[in-house]
Protein backbone atom coordinates (compact mmCIF):
# COMPACT_ATOMS: atom_id res chain seq x y z
CA UNK A 1 0.00 0.00 0.00
CA UNK A 2 1.00 3.52 -1.06
CA UNK A 3 0.55 6.82 0.23
CA UNK A 4 1.66 10.69 -1.44
CA UNK A 5 1.63 13.72 -0.49
CA UNK A 6 3.05 16.90 -2.14
CA UNK A 7 3.42 19.43 0.79
CA UNK A 8 3.68 23.18 -0.12
CA UNK A 9 6.90 24.61 1.54
CA UNK A 10 9.87 26.74 0.61
CA UNK A 11 12.16 24.66 2.85
CA UNK A 12 11.68 21.33 1.35
CA UNK A 13 15.35 20.41 0.84
CA UNK A 14 16.14 21.53 4.50
CA UNK A 15 13.05 19.46 5.99
CA UNK A 16 14.05 16.79 3.85
CA UNK A 17 17.80 16.50 4.86
CA UNK A 18 16.79 17.06 8.52
CA UNK A 19 14.52 14.02 8.62
CA UNK A 20 16.92 11.97 6.56
CA UNK A 21 19.79 12.89 9.42
CA UNK A 22 16.95 12.71 12.19
CA UNK A 23 17.23 8.56 11.62
CA UNK A 24 19.83 8.31 9.78
CA UNK A 25 21.56 6.95 13.50
CA UNK A 26 18.49 4.48 13.98
CA UNK A 27 17.57 3.23 10.31
CA UNK A 28 19.37 2.70 6.58
CA UNK A 29 18.64 6.12 5.49
CA UNK A 30 20.28 7.28 2.18
CA UNK A 31 19.51 10.72 0.99
CA UNK A 32 20.90 13.68 -1.67
CA UNK A 33 20.04 17.12 -1.93
CA UNK A 34 17.54 15.92 -4.16
CA UNK A 35 16.01 13.09 -2.84
CA UNK A 36 16.08 11.03 0.29
CA UNK A 37 14.97 7.37 1.39
CA UNK A 38 14.41 6.08 4.96
CA UNK A 39 13.56 2.56 5.46
CA UNK A 40 11.54 2.76 9.02
CA UNK A 41 10.16 -0.33 10.65
CA UNK A 42 6.33 0.83 9.83
CA UNK A 43 7.39 0.90 5.93
CA UNK A 44 9.74 2.71 3.70
CA UNK A 45 9.60 6.81 3.39
CA UNK A 46 10.40 8.25 0.14
CA UNK A 47 11.24 11.77 -0.41
CA UNK A 48 12.05 13.77 -2.87
CA UNK A 49 12.60 17.92 -3.20
CA UNK A 50 11.26 20.28 -6.14
CA UNK A 51 10.50 23.78 -6.41
CA UNK A 52 8.53 24.96 -3.68
CA UNK A 53 7.38 21.36 -2.44
CA UNK A 54 8.38 18.47 -0.93
CA UNK A 55 7.28 15.17 -2.17
CA UNK A 56 6.44 12.12 0.77
CA UNK A 57 5.84 8.72 -1.06
CA UNK A 58 5.54 6.18 1.83
CA UNK A 59 4.51 2.69 1.17
CA UNK A 60 3.81 -0.24 4.43
CA UNK A 61 2.52 -3.55 4.42
CA UNK A 62 -1.14 -2.53 5.57
CA UNK A 63 -3.85 0.41 6.03
CA UNK A 64 -2.74 0.68 9.80
CA UNK A 65 0.83 0.88 9.38
CA UNK A 66 0.47 3.27 6.54
CA UNK A 67 -1.64 5.37 8.75
CA UNK A 68 0.61 5.17 11.55
CA UNK A 69 3.48 5.88 8.65
CA UNK A 70 1.64 9.39 7.62
CA UNK A 71 1.66 10.40 11.47
CA UNK A 72 4.77 10.04 12.16
CA UNK A 73 6.16 11.48 8.77
CA UNK A 74 4.20 14.58 9.12
CA UNK A 75 4.82 14.57 12.70
CA UNK A 76 8.55 15.04 12.55
CA UNK A 77 8.48 17.32 9.21
CA UNK A 78 5.93 19.56 11.06
CA UNK A 79 8.64 19.74 14.65
CA UNK A 80 10.97 20.86 12.23
CA UNK A 81 8.85 23.48 10.61
CA UNK A 82 7.91 25.12 13.46
CA UNK A 83 8.97 28.71 12.66
CA UNK A 84 6.89 28.10 9.39
CA UNK A 85 3.68 26.84 10.97
CA UNK A 86 2.03 23.54 10.45
CA UNK A 87 1.86 21.75 7.19
CA UNK A 88 -0.40 20.36 5.31
CA UNK A 89 0.00 16.73 4.48
CA UNK A 90 -3.24 15.83 1.98
CA UNK A 91 -2.39 12.20 2.12
CA UNK A 92 -3.92 10.19 -1.48
CA UNK A 93 -3.69 6.59 -0.95
CA UNK A 94 -3.15 4.19 -3.58
CA UNK A 95 -3.27 0.52 -4.12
Amino acid sequence: MQSIASVSTAHAARYMTQLCKHWAHKFPVTFDEASGRIELPLGLCRLTVGPGVLGVVLEAADDAGLLRLEDVVADHVNRFAHREGELAFAWTRTA
